[in-house]
């Protein structure tokens, strides 16, 4: 994610790991980051946390443990967003109900189980994260020229994992209602930076949620590819 800066609103954004050539964005006051897939790798920390869930599980209930897998806890998670999809509700909740349908698809409904096996996950989801090597190098450096945020569709506060005091703005898609690529929710980012779209840029690494939502809001985007 490295970039280059060589003036007070000049930002030099790479193409490519190799930089073999680079794009000049002028006139920017504040950008804002994805979180999930752009700052550090959710696949990896997600699938280390239920790792860990599995073993919790084999300590109290080991036939219960036996009788799942970690793409089998996906596979639920998933389910029950899409159950969820369109409704305002908090992401550790979704997960909760997770684990109360992964239970019960093995015959152990357990609600206090699933609750703690809930905490076990949140603890490691967000004291795992590992932040891609170059990022905080890039925060730091774009930090006393820009204005910078995070605008996710997840729930990983800077302050959970490892961005105190990085961030003048954070937009969580949770916390208002609509997710990205909704251009309300990059609205409410351009509100709280206290700039026009000509001034914004967002960074992030989907296509839809990003990129094709930071166009429609008619602000510049950079896809992290």
């Amino acid at each position: 994610m490295g970039v280059r800066i060589t003036g007070r609103e000049e930002l030099w954004i790479p193409h490519s790991e190799e930089k073999l050539y680079m794009t000049k964005i002028t006139g920017i006051r504040a950008i804002s980051f994805d979180g999930d897939g752009s700052l550090w790798d959710f696949e990896k920390v997600m699938r280390n946390s239920l790792h860990q869930v599995l073993k919790e599980l084999e300590q109290i209930d080991p036939e219960a443990a036996h009788l799942l897998d970690i793409d089998k806890m996906i596979e639920v998670r998933q389910r029950v967003a899409e159950e969820f999809k369109g409704r305002t509700v908090n992401l550790e909740d979704i997960r909760f109900q997770a684990f109360r349908e992964t239970l019960k698809d093995i015959g152990r409904p357990d609600d206090t189980l699933a609750s703690h096996l809930n905490e076990v996950y949140l603890q490691h989801r967000f004291e795992d994260i590992e932040l891609f090597e170059d990022v905080l190098p890039t925060l730091n450096a774009l930090r006393p020229r820009y204005s910078l945020g995070l605008l996710s569709n997840g729930n990983s506060y800077p302050e959970r994992c490892g961005l105190n005091n990085i961030f003048q703005f954070v937009v969580f898609s949770q916390d208002y209602g609509v997710a990205k690529p909704d251009s309300r929710l990059f609205q409410i980012a351009l509100e709280k930076a206290h700039c026009s779209k000509q001034e914004f840029l967002h960074v992030g690494d989907s296509l839809e949620n990003d990129v094709i939502g930071a166009i429609n809001t008619g602000i510049r985007c950079v896809w992290l590819n």
